[in-house]
């Protein structure tokens, strides 16, 4: 809808050029801005009328009796993003409008759809800047939070996926630079902030981890090859409850990643993360990940493989069970946890989870 102050200054500014009257009406034909100040907060019975037709109503002699306290000019429907929010009136006869009607009407819209789509933008900022806040403190999320997202509506169907994007040479007010990557992501799927002074905050619903390399190339792309851009990607989470985790992972993946690369994944440098950073809360998380599933039976198996340098023969002997019962074990551990203990970099994995499981 067109506010009162938006219709003043269609009016102000249409009037200084077009040297006719002009009244804007909301959607139920109240007159909200006109050059004839004495015609504000009145009902305009061709604007209603316009209003339920959607289309122009031209008012001369022949009709002028129908509309009651209406003058001779045209009415015309205004819209944004095809929804009637407004209608325009120009007051004059009708010979003299036919030229410049269209063109007002256009205009009109011209400045209904930027003053609309600066407070919406506004309103989006304010209300990701709120959603950030309380995703990534973790924690349950607010029933505020959850009808914030909603009236975004944003997708919100698991796995969760942050990932951050720091540039030292980010734009103080990035959001083309945000609409552009929002253009990247399937519709509704996505939550883009400016997050921090050199920070972009995204995160992703129903993410597919394995489909992102191209969309971060394009991301990349955005930033015309500036070298100080660095993109970390977090763990998915199944929960928005735990965000929080994934954007923290995110973070740590551009803290340790790899000087010579732009963009890093906490998978590749989990290990490195794991060892340099205090938190036992990490390393807990990264225990219960890799172990999760598995029995003390299998914790016992993998324990003994690792021990016997992952051979098959001894492993058996020192478990006392047959060769094909350990194959057996270690086909299972693989189903549980898609790691395979036989191939030397899921074994460190396993290793020192063992460990971590351990020092506890």
């Amino acid at each position: 809808m067109i506010t009162k102050k938006l219709a003043e200054e269609i009016v102000e500014q249409t009037m200084v050029r077009l040297n006719k009257n002009l009244n804007v009406m909301d959607t139920n034909g109240m007159i909200l801005a006109s050059g004839e100040k004495e015609r504000i907060d009145r009902i305009h019975e061709g604007a209603a009328h316009v209003a339920k037709t959607k289309r122009p109503l031209w008012i001369n002699d022949d009709n002028a009796a129908q509309w009651h306290g209406a003058k001779h000019g045209v009415n015309m429907p205004i819209y944004y993003n095809d929804r009637l929010v407004g209608i325009i009136g120009i007051t004059g006869e009708p010979e003299e409008l036919r030229d410049i009607a269209t063109l007002v009407q256009m205009t009109t819209e011209m400045m209904v759809r930027q003053t609309l789509i600066t407070s919406e933008t506004e309103w989006k900022q304010k209300m990701m800047g709120l959603i950030y806040e309380e995703l990534t403190e973790g924690g349950p999320l607010s029933p505020i939070v959850i009808d914030r997202l909603a009236l975004l509506k944003f997708n919100m169907t698991g796995p969760y996926l942050t990932m951050l994007v720091h540039a030292k040479n980010l734009p103080a007010s990035p959001q083309r630079l945000i609409e552009s990557m929002e253009k990247l992501f399937e519709r509704n799927s996505v939550l883009i902030c400016h997050s921090q002074l050199n920070e972009v905050f995204i995160v992703l619903s129903d993410a597919k981890p394995s489909a992102l390399d191209r969309t971060l190339q394009k991301i990349l792309a955005l930033f015309q090859k500036d070298a100080s851009v660095q993109i970390g990607v977090g763990l998915p989470v199944e929960q928005l409850d735990n965000i929080a985790h994934s954007y923290e992972t995110a973070k740590y993946a551009i803290q340790y990643g790899h000087s010579n690369q732009q963009i890093h994944h906490y998978d590749d440098i989990e290990l490195i993360a794991l060892l340099k950073s205090r938190p036992t809360q990490l390393k807990e998380r990264f225990t219960k990940r890799i172990l999760d599933g598995l029995n003390e039976q299998l914790i016992e198996t993998l324990e003994a493989f690792f021990e016997h340098d992952q051979a098959i023969g001894e492993t058996a002997n020192a478990l006392d069970i047959h060769r094909h019962t350990l194959t057996y074990r270690l086909r299972k551990v693989k189903e549980l946890t898609s790691l395979d203990p036989t191939l030397f970099r899921d074994a460190v994995l396993f290793h020192i989870a063992l460990l971590v499981k351990r020092m506890r």
